[in-house]
């Protein structure tokens, strides 16, 4: 789902700082601009890319790469907080605290964060996925300072106040009652929701209306005091800062930053893996004139050793845009869409796989008989040796495209740590692709694909679909 940003401007803001407009702008060219050639000098030398990694006395992990051919600093807090840690009568405590962080502190409200940053040319934004939140920043080197006072502040100081609290509240609720008109957000949370149950992927980050309406400042303030504190937070540096630079830009500003006394829930709770034990079909009638079809079920963790076995796998599935079976056969051959695609979300715990797909209705169940038949193919015929060296290939060769500029490195570092990849992931990460076989491929096609318990959910003209051999478990109108 799109990120949610709102700024607070009023007319005569507008008018009284249009020279700090056009200088934001301009700014903001410029910083593009540096991206752009920022790509080509990581892009060649992506996998020997070297950072520095140290923990502080307060037990926060700090990732940094020195990039000084740039006057330009990324940087990426990733605290260990999602709807992971929050309570399912809560839901969207953590998405909410995270979008609050910016609209005020004790010391700024919301505007004049907004417009310090736009001055600047710099970003700062913060937002919260399925595994953790994550906060970033991205600002020219002459106003690093400047950039850290402000994300110290917002991390350190913010102030939630309740009549920000129910704006940003009421927006939320807001986006969410719009987005249930939209087909293909009404089949992946009715998706989720039947493989996931209970379970807290098996709901939307955002929450939903009743929930957001039930979180109270209290809650905010509780899931902030609990989950962020540096024991529980990875920053990630890069950009034209030394180390040195980068010290004293920490003691001066995040010195400050202390673990409560809260008992930090930082790794999740053991819960009980949802299982689809037996196929599931929900009909969502919805007067379009494409059927949006998703098909799946349960997948792997990110921590699975099979985790790159069924990368490879899947690319040749249905995750390798034109080259991939599903699309070569339902597209090419059929004629029956435009695209359709195939997934394994490794999240911190199992997350899903699954093939989604958009077609005319009365085709929808001749498409979906085609995803279960190569389903089954991958399952009970090896791969050719040309389908897994082009998989091969295209993953090892676009991995660099994950390093491609600065922003990019941080967020990954601070993925890769939190997913405990390992300092020599980099290195190691064409190994492990290029080390797969075509039994491999085999194996774990029989052991993560199952074809005849599934969840198949279609938003669509019922009377035109023609799902005689997909009698639906539940209908909903």
């Amino acid at each position: 789902m799109k990120q949610i940003k709102q700024k607070r401007r009023s007319a005569e803001v507008q008018k009284n700082n249009g020279a700090i407009v056009k200088k934001g702008a301009i700014l903001f060219i410029f910083f593009f601009f540096c991206s752009s050639v920022l790509l080509l000098f990581c892009s060649n030398n992506a996998h020997a890319l070297e950072f520095k990694k140290q923990t502080l006395p307060n037990s926060m992990t700090v990732l940094h790469v020195e990039r000084h051919n740039l006057p330009i600093v990324m940087v990426t807090l990733l605290i260990k907080a999602s709807s992971l840690n929050e309570p399912s009568d809560k839901a969207g405590v953590a998405y909410l605290t995270s979008k609050m962080l910016t609209e005020g502190t004790s010391k700024m409200s919301s505007s004049e964060i907004s417009e310090a940053i736009e001055f600047m040319g710099a970003s700062l934004e913060a937002t919260t996925n399925t595994d953790y939140t994550t906060i970033s920043m991205s600002v020219l080197k002459k106003d690093v300072e400047k950039g850290f006072e402000i994300f110290s502040d917002i991390l350190l100081r913010p102030s939630f106040r309740d009549e920000e609290l129910k704006r940003k509240k009421e927006l939320i609720k807001g986006v969410l009652k719009r987005s249930e008109e939209e087909p293909g957000f009404i089949a992946e949370k009715a998706f989720i929701k039947e493989v996931f149950g209970n379970h807290p992927y098996g709901r939307r980050i955002e929450g939903d209306t009743e929930s957001i309406s039930k979180i109270t400042r209290d809650d905010v303030m509780d899931f902030y005091r609990e989950f962020y504190v540096p024991q529980n937070a990875i920053l990630s540096v890069v950009g034209d800062l030394t180390q040195e630079e980068l010290d004293s830009i920490i003691k001066q500003y995040l010195s400050g930053w202390q673990n409560s006394d809260c008992p930090c829930s930082s790794v999740p709770e053991k819960r009980k893996t949802p299982s689809v034990d037996k196929t599931k079909v929900v009909l969502i009638h919805k007067d379009i004139t494409q059927a949006n079809i998703i098909l799946g079920h349960m997948g792997i963790s990110r921590s699975n050793y099979d985790y790159y076995a069924v990368s490879v796998m899947n690319y040749i599935l249905g995750g390798g845009g034109f080259a991939s079976r599903l699309m070569k056969v339902v597209r090419d051959e059929m004629g029956l869409t435009y695209s359709i695609h195939s997934s394994f979300i490794g999240n911190r715990e199992p997350g899903q796989f699954d093939v989604e797909v958009q077609t005319k209705n009365e085709s929808a169940g001749a498409v979906i008989q085609e995803i279960l038949k190569q389903m089954e193919k991958i399952r009970t015929e090896p791969v050719t040796e040309q389908e897994l060296k082009d998989a091969k290939a295209y993953l090892t060769g676009s991995f660099p495209r994950r390093l491609e500029t600065g922003r990019r490195i941080a967020d990954f570092l601070a993925a890769v740590e939190f997913y405990n990849l390992g300092d020599d992931y980099i290195k190691k990460y064409p190994e492990y692709i290029n080390r797969i076989t075509k039994d491999d491929v085999l194996r774990v096609a029989k052991k993560y694909l199952n074809p005849e318990r599934y969840v198949l959910v279609v938003v669509g003209a019922e009377k035109k679909l023609k799902l005689t051999d997909f009698k639906p478990s539940e209908n909903v109108h």
